[in-house]
């Protein structure tokens, strides 16, 4: 008889919760017309992302995000479509990370960032109907309008330096993750918007204001959650984009890999559209107390 696994039992009722989580996600979406779509998970090629690094398979390497199909999709004419897919990205592994995860997505054409901030007022007040999260006895209220910052606002409130010294000290990352994350949704979700344009990644830069970029991240009791943009839908500016990130990568000695050229063909005929990628396996966390990422999924990378 194989031998019993204490940690595996330990998690059924969290099993239980995230299956009931994901049915309420379909019927939110089913509710308000998006189409559930099913996209393939081994792909030729990626997105270059100077810190997201693909895991290979064969000549082609799985997902890191189904982003760029389904954009092929709202291209195509599809106007409202989600998807609930496991991801792959190399190395990703911590409290909060790991290399296989489960990432949510969501399109809308003819739109924006903004609508995208009100579906996920919508989303996480629909899986929380008492208007009241409680993680790691921190009380987290639904109930009112989710608080708005633009990065600039966010290192003003939290960091010790401005923004622009932060990016010109090569310092981004370190005084983000020490002094800005863990404040943002301590009492009510907030979203972060509205980034330089150097971290624009996939977003359209704002016609009113082309120092900044149409793009949020969400943060629930200091966890982002969820990153979303106005997507960029001019093919060249995307190439520019990609050529830029690709040689970043190889500068840095990482593995070499072409452009998605079929992406890149269709990019021009996606109308205005807005997109976001949020992550399952950190909400259900959220939703559930659980203060590591193991306790919300039946096996971890060791448990194999």
């Amino acid at each position: 008889m194989a031998a019993y696994n204490n940690g595996l039992a330990s998690k059924q009722q969290r099993l239980i919760q995230r299956a009931r989580i994901l049915s309420e996600i379909r019927a939110f979406f089913g509710q308000h017309q998006f189409l559930e779509v099913e996209t393939p998970q081994r792909i030729p090629c990626n997105a270059p992302e100077l810190y997201i690094d693909p895991i290979a398979s064969d000549d082609h390497s799985l997902h890191t995000s189904p982003e760029l199909c389904m954009k092929r999709l709202l291209a195509a004419g599809y106007p409202l479509i989600f998807q609930l897919c496991h991801c792959w990205r190399s190395a990703e592994r911590g409290q909060k990370h790991l290399p296989e995860f489960t990432m949510l997505e969501w399109y809308r054409s003819n739109s924006d960032y903004n609508e995208l901030m009100l579906d996920c007022e919508r989303l996480i007040r629909h899986l929380v109907p008492t208007g009241i999260l409680q993680y790691q006895e921190v009380k987290i209220d639904l109930t009112t309008p989710f608080e708005r910052l633009t990065l600039e606002q966010a290192f003003m409130l939290h960091a010790p330096v401005t923004l622009q010294h932060a990016i010109d000290t090569d310092c981004f990352e370190e005084h983000y993750s020490q002094y800005v994350e863990p404040q943002l949704g301590t009492t009510k979700p907030t979203i972060i918007y509205d980034f330089p344009t150097s971290m624009a990644a996939l977003a359209c830069i704002k016609d009113d204001d082309p120092q900044h970029a149409e793009r949020f991240e969400l943060y629930i009791a200091g966890v982002e959650v969820a990153n979303a943009f106005s997507e960029l839908t001019d093919a060249e500016e995307q190439r520019r984009r990609f050529t830029v990130e690709e040689q970043q990568r190889r500068d840095l000695g990482k593995a070499p890999t072409a452009l998605p050229e079929p992406f890149l063909n269709e990019l021009s005929l996606m109308p205005p559209s807005a997109g976001i990628a949020l992550g399952i396996d950190r909400l259900v966390m959220l939703l559930t107390d659980a203060d590591r990422i193991d306790e919300v999924v039946a096996f971890c990378p060791e448990d194999l």
